[in-house]
């Protein structure tokens, strides 16, 4: 062989191993430090069970996402945002006539915000027909329920900030509720507000709920509530388990990851399809001294409660309506909460037919209530 090729392929070589050298240096600093061998191992080797009800499994990760689209958007939107009763308005009218495609991040913020509580409902209610909360997934139900409430406050908070007509009343109306429980109401009321009355002190304390309070308990909670699904698996409702002998399984990195950034990718889409197509209007600035427009409401998750409380009589023989209705929403929630300390005998096809049956009639009772409440003219 001639000397020039034999130097060549040296010269190849020793390339090829100074290149593999410095890979290993830098995965090996990154290792040394961080001990991601463990974190591979587990990644690799964990799966996710194969049924008819799989599909379920991948409302988490919807709901995640548009969790991070509120995120992205809601950073951006910082940049011009001014919390003030003077401004807010008009910075958001800025943000929709002067910054470039400023109207369609609101309106991206908007919609996911409504879709992160609509694919959050959806996951808990998949859960809970799935069983997915006995033991010992106790803590991932009670975590995620929090989540949900999290959510929908985030909405709540959320709603006030463009300082609107619609807005500003349906604060008013949704914190003069919360008044009515019993002993610390007033006190909760004044606190939100920043007063008596719903103010520019409203406006900047919701803010602050919205912007730091809600993400920081929100993004604990996550991170915790990540972390026990990760370690105990995805759950095989126990009618799979009775009926299916040998399961298959699907490894989740690749194959279930890729299946849900896809999910992720169409949800885009689709997000952004509906943002352009339907954006979301500012409406009218507040003005604390009109009148109410008729037919007001609260965002769409919370009908079915105002709508109820609307049904419940001024008077329950010695006690206010309202307070039964609102101490009532309250044992509901933390019956919710409680669900699997409850619910113990999730093998028990007799207890599964009546806790199933509870769900479907809430399903039912929550679609039809605010189905009547958004078409009564009033």
């Amino acid at each position: 062989m001639p000397e020039n090729q034999k130097q060549s392929i040296h010269t190849k070589q020793d390339a090829s191993a100074q290149a593999g050298a410095s890979q290993k240096g830098v995965m090996g600093w990154v290792e040394d430090r961080f001990n991601l061998g463990g974190m591979k191992s587990f990644i690799t080797h964990k799966q996710v069970p194969l049924h008819r009800h799989s599909l379920w499994y991948y409302l988490g990760g919807m709901t995640l996402f548009f969790f991070v689209v509120q995120v992205t958007t809601g950073i951006l939107l910082l940049f011009y945002y001014r919390p003030s009763a003077e401004s807010a308005f008009e910075s958001v009218q800025f943000i929709m006539t002067e910054v470039r495609f400023g109207w369609l991040i609101r309106s991206i913020h908007s919609w996911s915000a409504n879709l992160m509580v609509a694919g959050a409902f959806l996951h808990l209610f998949s859960v809970f027909f799935m069983k997915a909360y006995r033991k010992p997934r106790e803590m991932t139900w009670v975590s995620g329920v929090i989540m949900l409430f999290l959510a929908m406050g985030f909405g709540f908070s959320g709603y006030l900030l463009p300082w609107n007509e619609l807005a500003f009343f349906a604060t008013k109306v949704g914190t003069e509720i919360v008044a009515v429980v019993p002993l610390v109401g007033k006190a909760l009321m004044e606190f939100l507000r920043g007063g008596e009355d719903v103010t520019g002190a409203t406006l900047t304390r919701f803010f602050a709920i919205h912007v730091a309070i809600l993400p920081a308990i929100f993004v604990s909670l996550l991170g915790f509530h990540l972390m026990v699904v990760q370690v105990q698996g995805m759950s095989v409702p126990p009618g799979v388990e009775k009926k299916e002998k040998s399961l298959r399984y699907m490894p989740f990195f690749p194959n279930f990851l890729l299946r849900d950034l896809l999910g992720w990718i169409i949800a885009l889409g689709c997000l952004v399809a509906i943002a352009a197509l339907f954006p979301w209007e500012l409406g009218v600035k507040a003005d604390p001294f009109a009148s109410a427009p008729a037919g007001i409401k609260p965002e769409w998750y919370f009908v079915f409660m105002f709508q109820t409380l609307k049904y419940i009589p001024a008077r329950l023989w010695i006690v206010d309506g309202e307070i039964v209705g609102v101490l009532g929403f309250g044992l509901i929630a933390a019956a919710v909460i409680f669900v699997p300390f409850i619910h113990k005998k999730t093998d028990h096809p007799k207890t599964n037919r009546i806790f199933n049956l509870i769900g479907v009639i809430a399903i039912i009772y929550i679609i039809v209530i605010s189905a009547i409440s958004y078409m009564s003219v009033e």
